[in-house]
């Protein structure tokens, strides 16, 4: 037999066997029972000493040679696999870790202006007041002193639901007012609160949108007047903008729910095309406000020459864009990851007037 062929042959199927169970397969061949290296080392017992003496070393050393080769390869093997399974469970720690969930997310800038808002009032005494989105013609429109045929009763103007049984027809509220009736129909004066929430009009651009936030305040007492509105609105103003002092001008208006009403400007600058409050010489309207009509009083069942009160009302969507320098309104509602990774604000930091409205 051709020794050195056989060992070619062996050691080139040891070094072709890509993993543990093929180079078993090829030990079994070579030096199993039955192994073509075993069946040479039987053939020493019958020979004659001469033989042995010749051809055993022969034997004995390919069986070493292949055996060697064999815990070589799989060494070899076990190598290549331990790093296999190291490269794909590495972990990098040099990278910075993940920033936790509560970390990571934001508050919407509409969510963080309202709590600002009412982190405001709360401080002064007022309270928050809520109502259902979807309101009755009398109480979005008819309670609050709106005569018929008046415009904001056209379909070009409101959003109305399709008729119910009694042929009646529901509306997405056009303003948080609807609470305000509410809140006098069920509570007895001296009211004060404040009426946060979603409102709808037939209006989308880059300052309007179908759906938008505002909120509205209320006060109803004995002795509630102009110059009390007017201290409330100032301090509303420099606090949520977080300026010194603001100057503010009160230009006569008309809105059906309130006599007298106003619209009120803020002073403001505009240079660099950036709007800065308590200072410049220029002037932005910011909301409009009133003293509370007295025919709105009887609607809701009080009595005009016992108390008196006033109303405001402010978008949270467009002084948040004024605050917070955004200046467009549709990103509000489109649901950017990006955008609200930008103008988003950690979950952690609630305002507060202690701790800061935007700290």
């Amino acid at each position: 037999m051709d020794f050195a062929e056989l060992e070619r042959d062996l050691l080139a199927q040891v070094d072709a066997a890509s993993d543990e169970a093929a180079l078993e397969t090829v030990r079994v061949a070579a030096l199993g029972k039955k192994g073509s290296v075993s069946e040479l080392l039987k053939t020493l017992g019958a020979m004659t000493p001469d033989e042995r003496k010749e051809r055993g070393p022969l034997i004995n050393g390919l069986r070493d040679r292949v055996q060697g080769a064999l815990t070589q390869r799989r060494d070899a093997l076990a190598e290549a696999a331990l790093e296999a399974r190291l490269a794909a469970e590495r972990v990098d720690v040099t990278l910075p870790v993940r920033e936790a969930p509560e970390a990571r997310g934001r508050i919407h800038p509409i969510s963080q202006v309202i709590d600002e808002i009412t982190a405001i009032f709360s401080d002064m005494g007022f309270s928050v007041a809520e109502g259902p989105d979807i309101e009755t013609d009398e109480l979005n429109f008819t309670a609050l002193n709106f005569p018929p045929g008046h415009p904001a009763r056209e379909m070009h103007d409101t959003f109305f639901l399709p008729p119910d049984r009694d042929g009646k027809r529901k509306v997405l509220r056009t303003h948080t007012s609807p609470v305000q009736i509410r809140t006098m129909r069920a509570k007895e004066p001296p009211i004060r609160v404040i009426i946060p929430g979603r409102t709808y009009r037939h209006d989308s651009d880059q300052t309007h949108t179908p759906m938008f936030h505002q909120v509205e305040g209320l006060v109803i007492d004995r002795s509630a007047n102009f110059a009390n509105l007017r201290w409330v609105l100032e301090e509303f103003c420099r606090t949520f903008f977080e300026v010194d002092g603001v100057k503010m001008r009160f230009r006569p208006s008309f809105f059906p729910f309130t006599e007298p009403s106003a619209e009120v400007d803020i002073q403001c600058s505009r240079k660099g095309g950036e709007i800065r409050f308590g200072e410049g010489e220029d002037w932005l309207e910011i909301l409009g406000c009133g003293m509370v009509h007295p025919n709105v009083l009887r609607n809701c069942g009080l009595d005009p020459d016992s108390v008196q009160g006033f109303a405001f009302g402010v978008g949270i969507d467009r002084i948040a864009m004024l605050k917070y320098g955004m200046p467009d309104l549709r990103p509000f509602f489109e649901a950017d990851v990006r955008w609200l990774q930008h103008y988003g604000f950690r979950p952690l930091d609630v305002p507060s007037l202690v701790g800061g409205l935007t700290s």
